[in-house]
C-alpha cells in the first residue's frame, strides 16, 4: 500500500491548496485520454486519484495520519478501528453484496468534490465524467490504451469492400467488413481489442491505407481507367475487353472514336457512404506503333482534308 503524501510528491505538513495543485499536475500528465498508449499511465492515474481522495477528506487525513488507517483507507488493526470486528467513522470498507466488501468514495456531500480538479482542465469532462469516468458518487476505473494498427488494403479491395484479414497483437485473427466509402486515412475500431487495464480493456484502432493501383485511380466514388486501342479499333469500332475493379467486361468502341473519348460504366467504382456505388470512367487512348511500315505508308499516301486544330483558331 503506497503512502498517499509520497504517491502526490507533497510533505505531511502540505496544505489543502497544495495538495490540489499537486494532484491536478498529475492527473494532468497522467490522464488516460492522454496516454492512450500508455497502460501504466492509467495505472498511475489511478493511484494518484485514490491518493487525493484520501488526503483530501480532513477526517481520513486526520485518521491516516495517527496511523489508524493505511494509504488505501483501510483500517490498520486486523480487526477494524473502533474495536473487535467493528468499523468506525464511516472510513475504510463497507460491507457489500455477496458477502464482500466495497470501498468508499465521496465525490460529492462531506467528500472530495472532484469536479473542480477537472473543469477546464479536459474541457470540464470532470462534472459529466470523462471516458468512463466520475460522475455522480461514484468513479470507475480507467480503461487499458487502445491500441494501433495500420492495414494496407488493395486498391480492387476497397473499392468491392473485400473482407481483410489482420492479425491482433493477442495472435487472433479477424475478418474485417470494410466500410462503404473506405479511403486511405479511414479508422475503424474494434472495441475491447486493446491493452487490458484496470476498467477492462481498451479498443484496437485501425487505419487504413489504399495501397495505389497500376492503371486504376480513384475520383471521388469513380474510378477512372485509361485504356488503350489500336487504330483499328478506333476507325472500325468493335469490341474490346476491359479490366474493372471486379472482372473483366466486354466494351463496345463507337466507329471513328478519337483519343480521349471517356465512356461510363454505370456501378463499377467505389461504394458510396450513403448508398449506391460510383462508376468507372474509362478513357480512350489510341496506341500508334512506332515503327510500323505499312501505317507510315498508308499514312503518306492518304490525306485528311479536315483542319482537327480549327477550333482553336489554328
Amino acid at each position: 500500500m503506497a503512502d498517499p503524501y509520497q504517491t502526490l510528491g507533497v510533505s505531511r505538513t502540505a496544505s489543502e491548496a497544495d495538495i490540489k495543485k499537486a494532484y491536478r499536475k498529475l492527473a494532468k500528465e497522467l490522464h488516460p485520454d492522454r496516454n492512450k498508449d500508455n497502460p501504466k499511465a492509467a495505472e498511475k492515474f489511478s493511484q494518484v486519484t485514490n491518493a487525493y481522495d484520501l488526503l483530501n477528506d480532513k477526517d481520513k487525513r486526520a485518521r491516516f495520519d495517527r496511523g489508524e488507517i493505511d494509504g488505501d483507507g483501510n483500517p490498520a488493526s486486523p480487526f477494524g478501528y473502533g474495536g473487535a470486528g467493528g468499523f468506525g467513522g464511516g472510513a475504510g470498507p463497507r460491507p457489500g453484496g455477496a458477502g464482500g466488501f466495497r470501498q468508499r468514495f465521496d465525490f460529492g456531500g462531506e467528500g472530495a468534490d472532484m469536479s473542480d480538479i477537472f473543469e477546464g482542465m479536459f474541457g470540464g469532462a470532470g462534472r459529466g465524467g470523462f471516458s468512463g469516468g466520475f460522475g455522480g458518487r461514484g468513479r470507475s476505473a480507467p480503461k487499458g490504451a487502445n491500441s494501433a494498427y495500420a492495414l494496407r488494403v488493395p486498391f480492387v479491395d476497397a473499392a468491392a469492400l473485400s473482407p481483410q484479414r489482420i492479425t491482433l497483437a493477442d495472435g487472433k485473427t479477424i475478418d474485417l467488413k470494410l466500410p462503404a466509402g473506405v479511403d486511405t486515412g479511414t479508422q475503424m475500431r474494434l472495441s475491447g481489442k486493446g491493452e487490458q487495464g484496470p476498467g477492462g480493456p481498451g479498443d484496437a484502432i485501425i487505419t487504413i491505407e489504399v495501397v495505389p493501383h497500376a492503371f486504376f485511380t480513384r475520383d471521388g466514388d469513380d474510378v477512372r481507367l485509361d485504356l488503350p486501342i489500336s487504330l483499328t479499333e478506333a476507325v472500325l469500332g468493335g469490341q474490346v475487353k476491359a479490366p474493372t475493379v471486379e472482372r473483366p467486361v466486354m466494351l463496345t468502341i463507337p466507329k471513328g472514336t478519337t483519343s480521349g473519348k471517356t465512356l461510363r460504366l454505370k456501378g463499377k467504382g467505389f461504394h458510396k457512404k450513403d448508398g449506391g456505388r460510383g462508376d468507372q470512367l474509362i478513357t480512350l487512348i489510341i496506341d500508334i506503333p512506332a515503327d510500323d511500315a505499312a501505317l507510315q505508308q498508308f499514312a503518306a499516301e492518304w490525306t485528311d482534308s479536315r483542319n482537327p486544330r480549327a477550333a482553336m483558331n489554328v
